[in-house]
């Protein structure tokens, strides 16, 4: 059994202590797999380091989080293409708007989002979406791309079933699912239900939002299995199957 994290931030400095031991444990729980986003400039370092550490498991992404995005930012985007035209990367990310702590900037995220996406374009590589409290705003970006056939993940999705309809209609586009699938009354499960497996890959989003039993907590890779064991409760299939049909998905998207 081969599961896929879609999205994990093991270069964050709530890893520090007990990184290898944590990457380690989920290699033995079938999670071989890990896919990086950058945050902005200071977050590179430490994302390059583990995917030395682990080249075969470990893959980084680059871009700008929209939270990163500042009176600096176009320095912050120039950083990120200097990387771009230096090596190889999985995808661009993770890019797109968040309007949920501060809308100062919302300008300069739209011009960001807009600008990583023609990254996407030019390099021939998918991009992952950071959205919240902005879908209509993100969705309303990503139709300005329609008919480049640029593949995506919309990440940590938490709509409805309307909105991931949406998502899906707008391209090659897949639903990051992760814990949020697992919280009581999030309606996520009802989005899983009503969706075909074949859109969905999955995502820790490690440290952040980790499933139930340990909302709250530090959330951890291993903890993907929770993940994949909601999704083949509600989809009434094997875990084995869940790994294997999402594991393909993050390939269509990854190519890798």
């Amino acid at each position: 059994m081969v599961l896929t994290d879609t999205h994990t931030h093991l270069y964050s400095k709530e890893f520090d202590a007990d990184r290898a031991a944590l990457i380690e444990k989920a290699m033995a729980a079938g999670v071989t797999r890990f896919f990086m986003p950058n945050v902005d400039s200071e977050s590179i370092p430490g994302m390059f380091q583990v995917e030395k550490q682990y080249p075969a498991n470990c893959f980084a992404m680059m871009g700008l989080h929209p939270c990163s995005v500042g009176p600096a930012y176009q320095q912050e985007l120039t950083v990120a293409e200097h990387w771009l035209g230096k090596r190889k990367f999985t995808a661009i990310g993770e890019i797109g708007i968040d309007l949920y702590w501060d809308k100062t900037y919302f300008e300069q995220q739209q011009d960001a989002f807009r600008t990583q996406i023609g990254w996407a374009k030019k390099y021939d590589l998918p991009y992952v979406i950071h959205s919240r409290n902005a879908f209509d705003e993100t969705m309303e970006i990503v139709n300005e791309f329609n008919g480049e056939n640029i593949k995506a993940i919309f990440h940590c999705f938490s709509g409805n079933v309307a909105q991931a309809e949406q998502v899906i209609a707008a391209g090659n586009f897949k639903l990051g699912i992760g814990g949020v699938v697992t919280f009581k009354n999030s309606g996520l499960d009802k989005v899983v239900e009503a969706i075909d497996i074949r859109h969905l890959v999955l995502e820790t989003d490690a440290p952040y939002l980790a499933p139930m039993p340990y909302r709250g907590k530090r959330n951890e890779p291993d903890y993907l299995v929770l993940v994949a064991k909601k999704i083949a409760e509600i989809k009434k299939i094997s875990l084995e199957e869940v790994a294997a049909i999402t594991t393909q998905n993050s390939v269509e998207v990854f190519g890798m």
